[in-house]
This record gives C-alpha cells, structure tokens and sequence, in this order.
C-alpha cells in the first residue's frame, strides 16, 4: 500500500492544498519548473538532468542481437488495451484464450496474459482493502485485548501482539487526522471549481486542465485568485483534469476511511479464500483492467512500453514481454497473494519479477521469504521499491524484505531494493520521501516527478519509489536480453556497480528541510542506477546462468 496510493498522496499533499488555501489574495505560490517527461531516461553530462543514460546505453549496444526477456510486474493490474503496452504483454503459450478451461493444467483458468489474486467469480475483484495492521489487529484482539502479560508459554505471539497494537494505533490516529483534512480538503475542490468554471466560462459538467489556469490573469475576485492557487497545487500533484483529481482525493478517502472504520469481509465475500491458511487451492481469476490499473499500468509502461512508436512514452527495455499479476490492492496487499505470485511469475517463464508495494506487519513473512528462495533457486531477479515514508529501513524495516525471518540471509543475491531520486544534482537529489538505508537499500533511481502510461489512454507524472523500481528492473531487462547469460546474481552485481558512489554530494536527508547527509550513506552502493555502465560491465562478464 505505501506505495500504492500514497506515491500520490498523503501529508505533503494535504499540506500543499492547505498551503494554497491560505495564500494572500492575489498571489499564486511559485512553482519549480518541471522536469521533461523523459528525464529519467537522459544522461547528466549531456542533458543535465540526472537520469539513467538510456541513449547512450542504446548508442553502445548498436548492432548487437537481443533476446526477449519476460518481466513480470506483481502491482494493481493493468490496462491490458493501453496502445504502449497490449503489443508487448505476456502471452501464454499453453492457454487458450476465453474458452473457459484450464489448458495448460496449471491451477489458473483462461490467465492469458497473468492472473489476479485478489479476484472472485463472476469477474469481482477486491481492489479495496484496508492495512495489514488494521487487520491483524482485528483477528487477534479478541484473544490479547484483556491481557496485560504474555500468557505462559505464548510470550512470542503477546510480543507481537503489541506490535501490531502499535502500529494499528499510530495508524488508525494518522488517518482519522488526515480523514478529517480530507474532508475540509473535498468541499474545498469542490467549491474552488466551481469559481473556475464559472470565471472560464465552462458549463457545471465540464472540465478544466492546468493549462486553463493560465487563461486567469488578474481578476478583481479574490476568491477566484485563491482558487487559481488551489488547483495550481493540485496539478502539480495530480496529471490530468480536475475531475481525475477529485476522483483520486475521493480514492484516497476511501482508503482512509477503511482504516478508520475498516471492511474486514470484502475478501472473504469476493475472492472467498482464506488469506491466513496456504492450502495450495486456486483461487482467484484473470481480470487485470479494473478500476485501480492506473498504478500497474504506469509501472509496466516505464519498464517496456513500446520504443518508437511516437505514442505515450518510451520503456527502458525494448524486447519485454510483460506478464501482469495482480496482488495488490488499494490498501495492504496480503502476504498469501505475494508468495503466491511471485511462484506464478517464476513457474510461468519471468526473469525478473518487480514488486512496487509494501507494508508495516508481515504476519506470514515465512511464506513470502520461501518465496524469495523459490525464485532466487530458479535464478530470478526481484527488484522491490523501498517505500515512500522518508524513514530509515535499517531501522523501520518494510516488508517483504530479504531479512529472512529464520535468519538464514540478510541480502540475498537476487534481490534489489531501490530507493527515489530526484532530476537535479543539488539537495534535493533524494526524493524527500523516499525511505533510504545504508544497508537494506542497496541503489537509488529517478522516482520524483517521473511521467509514465496510465489506463485508459491517459499519461501520469508522479513521485514514487514505485516508479523508481521498474526503471531499475527495465535496466535489469535491458541488460539480459543483450547478455542473457548471466544469473540473477550477476545481474544484482551489474545494476549495483554501475552506480557510481556520490561521494562529496550533500543532500537534504529524506524527511527533512534542514539535515543535510552525503548521499553514499543513504544506500549500499552511494549511488543512482545508470544504463550505459549496467551493459558495459554487463559485457564483460561470463555468464553464470545453468
């Protein structure tokens, strides 16, 4: 969830609005210009923005044969029509398409292009969940609530009861603070465009980009200046027009709300499994376009949407299939879908496999952890993103994460947490909410203001380590089509020495507006992932792969 909705929202966007709100009357705040929307992609030197060098990456591979490698995206589904990506999704080569029945005998009906584990019959799909702390906190209060000491003999389930108590409080007291600004925030929208509209000219039902702000100019009406200044700051968090913006307020509401007062039977009702109990049986169904695809769609496009084609915009990686897996929801993904997907990718052909979400509680943490060990014994990369609440992994550890829980690895060999970084080198260069760790992030990568597909033909620019992960992990795809013989492990290796320590750089620490640290202690390499010195070294090594 951490970075599933909130690579959108959560204090730094209430605190914009809120900032607008209140601006003097005729004043509208300034604005940093905006990156161009392919800066991720650009080189330092020769562009001046910091992105990952794709051309000359491209420029040193000229000639050479690739192969086509499948990744596979664990994320909120996909827009499986989307012109960048329908010609470069996943096929199943053992299924048939629509007829109903389980060809290739794998458990998984008609899943064509991936599956969705959070689906049910009749095409339903639980894409509204609360968090994982709200909802273990629930499955065992009835049995701890009137405990002030840990029963005999069940020390280790009270001590991780109050963590989990802990953590759901702090939660449930940061969502209803922020329902409640959500609140003031939705009739403030509501009300400001009208005062757009009506000085536009536009009827009630139309809608307004934020380029039709420029059309206001000086006005005598304080109010509709102050409104100017509201919806400035929402499109410069928000892409789109103002109705996309107060559907994803009212979105982000939601979920709020299902922390606060939560629905603990829409899986049970939907997908009608139970999450806590690993039995083996199937379950789910192959909807990946539903409501909440935006997210997974953005991800795909920045991995391999279609190069060239003059539309949208162009992946990193050129010879992709991409094979989507929904598990996660708008709210906590549950650990039993993960495990589970990451066996489908790995069983149905992926090389590598990105995961941009996370969570606070990992109740089955064992069985994602022998999924990590399912894929790194089948040689697959994982790229994970680190997570977007500006806070010390070393610390706060995120899951899922390679820290096994029986202590048999702390950094396994085909795992690569990444970090968000900014286009600029000054002190803003990591993103201010990014998490960050000199030992379990091993690498930054463009993450603040990256611009991707979204469903439905549309385009999205948004912050988010959830964007900086499949950068990497189309890196990662880049260098093994053109190098396909090297393991997961080697491929690790390859992204991690490319980047290139910033030893010297001062930054503003993640979180804050005044702690400045140099950027090599904010992750294992000191450095942001690079294309052109990922195929170099990448080319110089005898492949591993069995």
């Amino acid at each position: 969830m951490n970075n599933l909705r909130n690579y959108l929202f959560g204090s730094a966007l209430c605190g914009a609005l809120f900032l607008s709100l209140n601006i003097s009357a005729q004043t509208v705040t300034a604005t940093q210009a905006d990156p161009p929307k392919n800066w991720h992609q650009l080189d330092l030197k020769k562009d001046g923005f910091y992105g990952i060098s794709l051309n000359n990456a491209y420029n040193f591979l000229k000639g050479k044969k690739s192969k086509t490698i499948v990744v596979a995206t664990i994320d909120s589904g996909i827009d499986t029509t989307q012109t960048d990506l329908k010609s470069i999704l996943w096929v199943n080569p053992k299924e048939i398409p629509g007829n109903g029945k389980d060809d290739d005998h794998n458990g998984y009906v008609d899943d064509v292009h991936g599956w969705d584990f959070l689906g049910g019959p009749g095409g339903k799909v639980d894409y509204t969940e609360t968090t994982e702390e709200v909802r273990e906190y629930n499955r065992l209060k009835p049995k701890y609530e009137a405990l002030t000491a840990a029963p005999a003999g069940d020390e280790k389930g009270y001590a991780y009861w109050l963590k989990v108590k802990s953590v759901h409080d702090a939660t449930v007291a940061k969502s209803s603070g922020e329902l409640q600004q959500m609140g003031s925030m939705m009739n403030a929208l509501m009300v400001t465009s009208g005062y757009i509209k009506r000085e536009l000219k536009l009827s009630p039902s139309a809608t307004f980009v934020k380029a039709d702000l420029d059309k206001i100019t000086t006005t005598a009406n304080d109010t509709v200046m102050q409104s100017k200044g509201v919806w400035s700051s929402m499109f410069d968090q928000i892409n789109g027009d103002n109705s996309k913006v107060i559907k994803e307020v009212s979105e982000y509401q939601a979920k709020l709300d299902n922390d606060v007062n939560p629905n603990l039977s829409a899986r049970k009702k939907i997908v009608g499994d139970d999450p806590d109990v690993q039995d083996g049986k199937p379950y789910g169904n192959n909807v990946l376009k539903n409501p909440d695809a935006s997210h997974g769609t953005g991800v795909a496009g920045l991995i391999g949407a279609v190069r060239g084609n003059g539309y949208g915009i162009d992946g990193v990686a050129d010879n992709v299939r991409i094979m989507s897996i929904k598990a996660v929801p708008n709210g906590d993904e549950y650990d039993k879908d993960i495990a589970n997907a990451i066996r489908y990718a790995v069983d149905n052909g992926a090389r590598i496999i990105n995961m941009s979400f996370g969570k606070k509680i990992s109740p089955h943490k064992d069985w994602v952890d022998a999924a990590f060990k399912y894929a790194a014994a089948k040689d697959v990369l994982l790229v994970q993103a680190s997570g977007n609440d500006n806070e010390d992994m070393d610390v706060k550890p995120q899951y899922p994460n390679d820290t096994f829980a029986d202590g048999s690895a702390t950094d396994a060999d085909n795992v690569v947490c990444v970090g968000a970084s900014g286009s600029k080198v000054d002190e803003n260069l990591a993103a201010t909410f990014s998490n960050y760790g000199k030992k379990n992030v091993d690498v930054f990568a463009p993450g603040a203001k990256v611009t991707s597909i979204d469903a439905d033909a549309e385009f999205n620019t948004a912050d988010g380590t959830s964007f900086a992960s499949p950068i990497t992990a189309g890196i990662a795809a880049l260098v093994l089509e053109y190098y396909p013989n090297l393991s997961a492990k080697q491929l690790k290796q390859v992204i991690l020495a490319s980047a290139t320590p910033l030893t010297g750089t001062m930054v503003l620490k993640p979180g804050s507006k005044t702690d400045k640290v140099d950027f090599t202690t904010l992750c294992k390499t000191g450095g942001i992932v690079n294309a052109y010195k990922a195929v170099q070294l990448a080319s110089k090594l005898k492949g591993e792969r069995k």
